[in-house]
């Protein structure tokens, strides 16, 4: 009754202020009640973005323009909704959700995603179920797959595509050769897949898993994709064999290995292994300075605010990078359990970006939709977005303030109840570059979409695709022929119209770089900017003081020898091509 009669409290006291302030959200961060209060209204409103349970719509899918991935992050979301709040509104929506897209071989490999899937969207997937098993959500009825098992497929398949070709090992971005950026090795496939091998060695205690985790860890120092300060850069292609590195950092990048590197320190300081469990230490402090210097905005760690500094600032975010700040605030939230003495600093650093979240969640007819922007926005101005990204990201910093309060994750020797399976996964497209952990390496049954690739198969795709476009282009000269012309004049009608289409086809792959078709990652950063002398122009947050008093980063003009195409810091105006350009990016390097 107590509780009942503070959080009525809180509530009353939270429409008060905020008719008279203009806030939608007032948010106490000393008050549980005040936390779960917000967080519950924050989770109402993300599910507004969600009909996969709905008549006729498919579970585990979110509508246009959101991918597959993000629908996997989104279900992670509703599991830590759950875990901090013991809110179970959403619990059966979720569980649907997870299980309807695990495909036919319970792997996360649907065959209506071999358009859009690379290894880093099925790897969000395989840590929604990780966090399902580490936090024991229901489990499953038991003629469905289980959580734990759930995760092992995924990274078995993944372990089977493991690629020592080019660039001495590492996963490539896109998982069939037909997607664009299948020749990219991108650090969020890699950190996807040791977040999630770190987690199976902590719960399993099974040490093919640990093999693993470093084998990818000396792989990202070996081709400086994690720098010796512990930034991690987006990837490399392999076409030169990973040599140029693509110098992009993105918020999700080191979050992901954050949390990993957390669970590897757990996982052998509960052995006693001192040596591994000091090394490792040594990582997750690294990886939170990393974070923090880069990816949190303010003059000390008291006062700075999260914000996705690679495209934020010129608001360049496309709507993948909207929610990569949910998965930052996620991952330091739970680094806190395993790495206990970081606590401090990853609550004050949560604590702020919540304030400031929540405090420009005014947008859409209900008055409370949140916004991207919460660094150097102490009005708390709604910048006129909305989505699932945003949404996504402030319900994740909110919750991330009760992690004190929450239970410790479990593993199956400290009461979890989610039953495995080591030889989980029967699809691995694109296998057969291993190194030889034995960590199960998935069977490719004789499902056609789960097929090793060939070179008959391409050389068979090549032969089908000439005569779908010589069939495509004889149905277009039927179509534009006129009965009343000559063939000479046809034809030239027709070179015409081919010229017009390829013409709009440059236009539209113009405004931006052509290496991805999805968002995540460099692909988008990279969009075409206006001249110097165009507007409108752009502004870095913070005044000129504030960014003087703290390093800028190498990438917005700090470090060595100041470009004369750099920004100025603070308030003063600043083009977006500063941050588009491949020389300003590539040719710069960290002070």
């Amino acid at each position: 009754m107590l509780r009942q009669w503070r959080l009525a409290l809180s509530i009353a006291t939270s429409l008060l202020l905020s008719s008279r302030l203009g806030y939608s959200y007032i948010l106490d961060l000393q008050s549980t009640d005040s936390i779960i209060d917000v967080s519950q209204q924050l989770a109402q409103d993300l599910m507004s973005f969600y009909n996969g349970h709905q008549p006729g719509q498919i579970p585990g899918l979110l509508p246009p323009p959101y991918y597959w991935w993000e629908a996997g992050a989104f279900m992670g979301a509703m599991i830590d909704y759950w875990y901090y709040t013991g809110d179970t509104t959403y619990n059966t929506i979720t569980m649907q959700g997870l299980l309807h897209q695990v495909g036919p071989y319970n792997d996360y490999m649907p065959p209506n995603q071999t358009l859009t899937e690379g290894n880093d969207d099925q790897g969000f997937w395989g840590m929604a179920v990780m966090s399902a098993a580490e936090y024991n959500f229901p489990d499953p009825p038991k003629d469905q797959p289980q959580w734990i098992a759930l995760a092992q497929a995924v990274f078995n398949t993944q372990a089977s595509r493991w690629d020592t070709e080019y660039c001495d090992g590492g996963l490539r971005w896109q998982i069939f050769t037909w997607n664009n950026g299948f020749n990219y090795k991108n650090s969020i496939s890699a950190a996807c897949f040791l977040n999630i091998a770190a987690r199976l060695a902590l719960y399993t205690g099974n040490s093919t898993y640990e093999d693993w985790v470093v084998t990818t860890w000396d792989w990202m120092v070996h081709v400086k994709l994690m720098g010796e300060d512990y930034r991690i850069y987006d990837g490399a292609h392999t076409d030169d064999n990973c040599v140029t590195i693509t110098r992009y950092e993105f918020s999700y990048n080191v979050g992901g290995f954050l949390l990993g590197a957390a669970a590897m320190y757990e996982y052998h300081n509960a052995r006693g292994q001192a040596d591994q469990s000091a090394l490792w230490r040594k990582r997750v402090d690294g990886l939170l300075d990393a974070a923090e210097n880069i990816f949190f905005f303010g003059d000390d760690t008291s006062n700075r605010v999260m914000i996705e500094i690679a495209c934020e600032p010129v608001n360049l975010c496309d709507v993948d990078q909207l929610s990569f700040k949910a998965y930052l605030s996620r991952w330091m939230a739970a680094t806190t359990k395993w790495a206990p003495w970081t606590f401090d600093r990853v609550k004050t650093l949560l604590g702020n970006s919540a304030a400031a979240a929540v405090r420009q969640c005014r947008g859409g007819d209900n008055g409370r939709m949140c916004g991207f922007r919460w660094a150097n926005n102490s009005a708390g101005d709604w910048d006129g977005t909305t989505g699932v990204g945003q949404q996504m990201a402030a319900m994740e910093v909110v919750l991330g303030n009760m992690i004190r309060e929450a239970k410790a994750p479990v593993t199956n020797s400290t009461g979890g109840t989610s039953i495995g399976n080591p030889s989980a996964g029967g699809s691995a497209p694109g296998h057969g570059h291993g190194h030889g952990h034995g960590s199960g390496s998935g069977r490719a049954g004789d499902d056609p979409w789960h097929l090793p690739i060939g070179g008959g198969d391409r050389t068979g795709a090549a032969l089908v695709t000439l005569v779908v476009l010589c069939g495509l282009l004889t149905g277009i000269a039927f179509v534009l022929t006129d009965e009343c012309k000559s063939p000479r004049e046809n034809w030239d009608d027709f070179r015409s119209s081919m010229s017009d289409v390829a013409s709009g086809a440059l236009a539209r792959a113009g405004g931006r770089y052509t290496t991805a078709e999805k968002g995540k990652g460099r692909a988008d950063v990279e969009k075409s900017a206006p001249a110097a002398n165009d507007t409108p122009r752009h502004r870095l947050p913070g005044t000129a003081q504030q960014v003087r008093q703290r390093e800028v980063p190498w990438y917005l003009g700090g470090g060595q020898g100041e470009s004369s195409a750099g920004p100025v810091a603070g308030d003063v105006a600043m083009p977006p091509e500063v941050y588009s350009t491949r020389k300003h990016f590539l040719n710069r390097r960290p002070g």
